[in-house]
């Protein structure tokens, strides 16, 4: 598409056109995206949080020519960078996200082919992602990748759409009134699947009556309407309106009435049998679930796949291949100090460059191996896919390819660029590779669901027991960027790294940081910066507590020690000497101790400071000055903190100027000072605990999300009569008949002991249960005797942070310690939407 053909998409904006004969084929929202970005429109999307606009410099370097920004509400410092992308075309819009739909919307008018769009408040990824299951390769399908169904994610997958695709499945979600009226213009749909109606979003809607209303603007220029009759609310409000009277209604439920009637619903142990009458006949279709749910969203695909013609046979053949839907991409340790980046659940163009994306940024290995199937549902020819993928592999650094699946083998001469093998099946591979030449590597795996790629995946995973900490990075990234929000654009941030990143794992949340632009990271040892340069961390790392018998790794691995004494100073100084540097100086940070009187200089050893670093044989350079808060998140003490900042403020100020260097950084926030002391954010904050979900002022803990939650698996349950006791030292006695749950946690795992004695509660099937007896090294007991459970049932030791802070009190210590605490043998599983 030429510049001129999306100058009259955007009607009514300001065009900058400096290169007409640019071409554009890629819509981008997401700065990090990698490869040829030369064909690609970047909408620079302002939100509360971010805004796009910051990355546009950014992209221009790497290639992008042609930018869609707001025309108002820029600050001055991107409007400046906006001026240096000299050879780039910008559309200045009113609305940056209703142009990227303007652009899905037009797009999507030069294709004339059935495309579903789905509803509803539950199921809708599920149904999408089964109706592209059962139909297979019988038909080129284009589908919304993962739960891509928002105002951003809608306009995303429908720009998918080529020629070749004879089907379309798009799936679109709203939280508030008026947002369907944008999405039924990106996806158009000819044929309309309203899966329920549920509390979702109730708080953003006036009556349940209004949601309803709001999502069938979906379908009001629909040829047929998918639906359930059973949901009476949502069949009274299609049958009252107008509007819909000249759209054909298909439904299913458990009247005779419908078009497809439920005639009964069979669960087994392991599958349910849903028997159905359609055009006077019977069938039965068996889906290996056994909850009301599957058999609900298996019954809209049934529905779908009669209206489209499909046989009985087809259906039946389908329903009982369905696999379960994974909404999220999981890392965890694997064979040999591997990672397993595990995205096995949905195989796509479009979903496995997300995944290569992700492993292109994930520095802790040097080789990084795929392992794919064929993929069956692509629109296009095999010999254009598979060019496609061995460009993707080229272009993201994959060192080593194994490609599972006929079609691949018969593609094998397209990937002789990189160290590829081949296999005709997984049976094949399982039998004959040899899974112990993994090692020190990142592992992608990517295949579709016919090829079982979870039998690989078990393969694969490190042994380690039952009891883990998922690790959710989508929730670190909503944290970072809301208090990014609370912080002016120029503003630097630094993330604490420290303690593992709080007990999360510092390698892999570094990585996730400095994916997300964070400008500096902060670690307390600098054995803790070792690790994240050797696992390919290039930040700049300070270290808080730098030790003399360490120096030597501070220089070698480039980390920034805080300097806090004049002994420090020197001692670093002569290290630097002794190592050769003195021809470049190495950066530090300052110290002040405004209160807290932990570390730091006072404001009297100012002038000593501005001699030692100002003399010819300094051998050190100051990057930044801070200090630290002693109770910032305390209202009652607010007078010592504006105490701390007016010190800070002027013995820094001193600092800078003696020294005349513009450039040194000041900052004392952290994670409480940013969010009630916005005025003092000066150069930089720091952001800690606040960026894993925590945060002492609850109007500021409502905008958080939990990122670790510990949780385990009950091992045995046992019955036992009133009198009994249970554990060592018999310190808990059954006072009734009670059923007793051994769950595989301890002290050794970092529980902590006073939380046993009925002291700690956790979470068992979405009840709280007492911790009762001692708390043992590797396990401890629950009373379950209320609570429906059995052998194998998940359990929540913390996860939200009422949880943890009911953890925290229980144990007489703050969340900090409880988070920290956990031991490194549990696996950390790292989780990506």
């Amino acid at each position: 598409m030429k510049p001129s053909e999306i100058t009259t998409i955007f009607k009514g904006s300001s065009a900058q056109i400096c290169d007409p004969a640019s071409e554009v084929d890629q819509l981008l929202t997401d700065s990090r995206h990698t490869g040829d970005l030369s064909r690609s429109l970047f909408f620079a999307i302002p939100t509360k949080r971010n805004t796009g606009c910051r990355y546009v410099f950014d992209l221009y370097q790497r290639g992008v020519r042609n930018f869609v920004v707001p025309a108002a509400d820029v600050p001055d410092e991107f409007l400046q960078q906006f001026q240096l992308c000299t050879t780039a075309n910008f559309w200045q819009v009113k609305d940056v996200v209703r142009a990227l739909q303007q652009m899905a919307a037009y797009h999507r008018r030069q294709y004339d082919i059935p495309v579903v769009g789905i509803t509803g408040s539950n199921g809708k990824t599920i149904v999408k992602d089964w109706i592209v299951q059962m139909v297979g390769e019988s038909r080129r399908l284009v589908f919304s990748p993962r739960s891509y169904n928002s105002q951003i994610g809608v306009p995303l997958s429908v720009w998918q759409m080529n020629a070749e695709h004879q089907l379309a499945v798009f799936e679109a979600g709203i939280s508030q009134a008026g947002e369907m009226d944008y999405l039924r213009e990106v996806i158009q749909p000819s044929i309309g699947i309203f899966t329920n109606i549920g509390q979702a979003h109730d708080e953003n809607f006036l009556t349940r009556s209004q949601k309803i209303a709001e999502k069938l603007q979906l379908f009001l220029h629909c040829q047929v309407l998918i639906y359930c009759t059973d949901h009476k609310a949502v069949h009274s409000a299609i049958v009252s309106q107008e509007a819909f009277r000249q759209v054909r209604r298909f439904t299913w439920g458990m009247g005779e009435e419908n078009d497809i009637q439920l005639l009964d619903t069979q669960v087994r142990e392991n599958d349910t049998v849903l028997s159905v009458s359609y055009l006077q006949k019977t069938y039965s279709f068996v889906i290996p679930f056994v909850d009301r749910a599957s058999a609900e969203n298996a019954m809209h695909c049934i529905a779908l796949l009669f209206y489209l013609g499909f046989d009985a046979d087809f259906i039946a053949q389908g329903c009982t291949h369905l696999a379960p839907v994974a909404m999220r991409l999981e890392m965890k340790e694997a064979l040999n100090d591997s990672l397993l980046v595990n995205d096995s659940y949905s195989l796509d163009l479009n979903s496995l460059t997300i995944a290569l994306d992700y492993v292109l940024h994930e520095r802790q290995h040097h080789n990084k191996t795929l392992i794919m199937s064929d993929i069956l549902q692509a629109g296009i020819s095999d010999d254009e896919l598979y060019t496609q993928v061995a460009g993707l592999i080229l272009q993201h650094g994959i060192t080593r390819f194994i490609g599972i699946g006929s079609a691949l083998q018969r593609h094998a001469a397209l990937f002789s660029s990189v160290n590829a093998i081949f296999y005709p099946s997984t049976e094949e591979f399982l039998h004959q590779f040899d899974f112990d030449t993994f090692s020190h590597e990142t592992i992608l795996l990517k295949g579709a669901r016919l090829f079982h790629f979870e039998d690989i995946a078990k393969l694969l995973q490190r042994r380690s027991h039952q009891t883990v900490m998922e690790v959710n990075l989508n929730n670190l990234i909503s944290n970072l960027n809301y208090y990014r929000s609370l912080i002016r654009p120029t503003t630097k941030l630094m993330a604490m790294v420290k303690a593992a990143s709080y007990g999360a794992g510092k390698v892999e949340v570094a990585n996730a940081l400095q994916f997300n632009h964070v400008d500096y990271l902060t670690v307390a040892y600098s054995d803790e910066g070792v690790d994240l340069r050797r696992n390919g961390i290039t930040l700049p790392i300070m270290v808080m507590n730098p030790e003399e018998e360490s120096f030597d790794d501070i220089i070698r691995y480039r980390l920034e020690p805080d300097i806090y004494s004049f002994r420090i100073f020197e001692s670093f100084s002569a290290a630097v000497r002794s190592m050769g540097q003195e021809g470049q100086k190495v950066p530090v940070h300052v110290e002040f101790d405004t209160g807290m009187h932990r570390l730091g200089f006072s404001g009297d050893d100012i002038p000593m400071l501005v001699e030692r670093f100002s003399s010819p044989d300094c051998v050190l350079t100051v990057r930044s000055i801070f200090s630290h808060f002693a109770c910032a998140d305390n209202p009652s003490e607010d007078a010592f903190t504006h105490l701390q900042i007016d010190r800070f403020t002027s013995w820094s100020a001193q600092l800078k100027s003696s020294l005349g260097d513009e450039g040194i950084l000041r900052h004392i926030l952290n994670s409480s000072g940013i969010a009630r002391f916005p005025e003092a954010q000066l150069d930089m904050v720091r952001l800690g605990i606040g960026l894993y979900g925590i945060a002492p002022e609850p109007e500021v803990q409502q905008q958080l999300k939990p990122v670790s939650q510990l949780k385990t698996k009950i091992s045995q349950i046992k019955e036992i009569p009133a009198g009994d006791s249970v554990g060592y030292n018999r310190r808990w006695i059954a006072k009734r008949p009670s059923r007793i749950a051994i769950i595989s946690i301890g002290y050794a795992d970092g529980l902590n002991r006073h939380l046993g004695y009925e002291n700690g509660r956790v979470v068992v099937n979405g009840c709280q249960v007492p911790i009762i007896g001692s708390i043992c090294m590797d396990m401890c007991f629950l009373d379950v005797t209320d609570v429906p459970c059995v052998e194998g049932d998940d359990v929540i030791i913390f996860g939200d942070s009422d949880l943890l802070q009911q953890i925290s009190r229980a144990a007489g210590t703050i969340p900090y310690e409880i988070l920290t605490s956990v031991s490194p043998r549990v696996k950390r599983v790292y989780y990506e939407e």
